[in-house]
């Protein structure tokens, strides 16, 4: 039996003078087979939702329980629904949905990399860690002799590889001397219920000088 997935992150809201438009949940993860239920909130009332094109299947419903208050409905989730789904007048606030045919997501497989032997000549250099993931989004976090690091750090958004995987890069700046000081850095990756961590310090890099 296909255990349920669902990974939420935090909800877009376009804001502007004329309108606020909210879609929940952002990012939804489903198995096949499951009813899928988009939310979208306009609080300047739309009196005639409609759908775009391609939504022609009797797989797909919609539900109005406000004049405000709108929901996409996939009644039973197929690999092919994993899109961008978007909401309202324009094209500034969006779903994901990404659906899978297994119990659960594949780890994602980490790489990281040490600062460079030109950046070690300063007093600052910088780490590189490099998610593959089967899907666009994760969570990345650094800690630094096994405390969170809330500084320092820059992660990109997810590019599509010809493998049709996802990588997502991550940067950690840190001081030369705490690298000197054999201090172990790891990255840390979470994706829905599965983590990986991959831990580097410089006795990892026994040809540097």
């Amino acid at each position: 039996m296909l255990g349920t997935l669902c990974t939420l992150i935090t909800a877009l809201t376009y804001v502007d003078a004329a309108k606020v438009l909210t879609q929940t949940p952002a990012v939804h993860t489903v198995s096949t087979g499951q009813q899928v239920v988009l939310n979208c909130n306009i609080e300047r009332p739309e009196i005639h939702p409609t759908f775009g094109t391609g939504f022609s299947s009797d797989r797909f419903d919609s539900k109005t329980s406000s004049n405000i208050n709108y929901q996409f409905i996939i009644k039973r989730a197929e690999t092919g629904d994993s899109a961008v789904y978007y909401c309202g007048t324009t094209l500034d606030v969006m779903n994901v949905l990404d659906v899978f045919s297994g119990s659960s997501l594949p780890p994602p497989v980490l790489t990281v990399f040490p600062p460079s032997r030109a950046e070690l000549q300063s007093n600052k250099a910088s780490l590189v860690c490099l998610s593959s993931q089967s899907v666009p989004f994760a969570d990345v976090s650094w800690l630094a002799a096994g405390s969170p690091v809330s500084s320092g750090i820059s992660t990109s958004t997810a590019v599509q590889q010809p493998d049709r995987t996802f990588q997502i890069s991550s940067y950690l700046a840190i001081q030369t001397s705490d690298w000197n000081m054999e201090k172990v850095y790891t990255c840390k990756v979470s994706l829905g219920s599965q983590t990986a961590e991959q831990h580097i310090n410089k006795s990892d890099c026994p040809t540097e000088e």
